[in-house]
């Protein structure tokens, strides 16, 4: 159904108009818009080191039909002393998404971090009313450890945001 591969050069026009797209803003908790200068310089940055960056991205490729990439999966504030790192999911367009992508990238990407990364676990920040990816990180085996309560400032007042984790039985 999909692949999971490592950012290209070619990625770059569609890296910038994920990144600057305001609505996604809020669960990447960016500020500013980024520029192609320096989504170039990431591209060139040797985004495949998790060692030296601490984050990798991959890239979802849809295999249904002509291949297509839908969306990206990022594993962030990679510690590799205590074997757990943070994990992210963009399915970018409405029409892809209930698709089952997001659910796919996120089994392979446990699957790595467990099987080639040795992690001993992954966790994910959620603010309280996506229903959706709070749906999706418990449907793959991650539990609620937490609440971060007011956490996150919104246009109509103060959310929560809830902490799941799964352990991967690494030692």
């Amino acid at each position: 159904m999909i692949t999971l591969r490592a950012v290209e050069p070619e990625d770059l026009a569609l890296l910038y108009i994920w990144e600057n797209d305001r609505s996604v803003w809020r669960v990447s908790n960016t500020l500013a818009p980024f520029s192609k200068a320096q989504l170039q310089q990431y591209l060139l940055s040797d985004p495949g080191n998790i060692l030296a960056n601490r984050q990798l991205r991959m890239m979802i490729d849809s295999k249904e039909g002509s291949v297509s990439t839908v969306g990206a999966v990022d594993l962030f504030d990679f510690d590799p002393v205590h074997r757990r790192a943070g994990v992210g999911i963009l399915i970018a367009a409405e029409d892809d998404r209930k698709r089952g992508f997001a659910s796919e990238a996120l089994r392979q990407m446990i699957d790595y971090g467990k099987n080639v990364l040795f992690l001993h676990q992954l966790y994910c920040n959620i603010a309280a009313g996506n229903t959706i990816s709070i749906r999706l990180f418990e449907k793959s085996g991650f539990s609620l450890s937490g609440t971060k309560k007011e956490w996150l400032k919104t246009d109509s007042g103060w959310e929560d945001e809830l902490f799941l984790q799964i352990h991967l039985n690494n030692e």
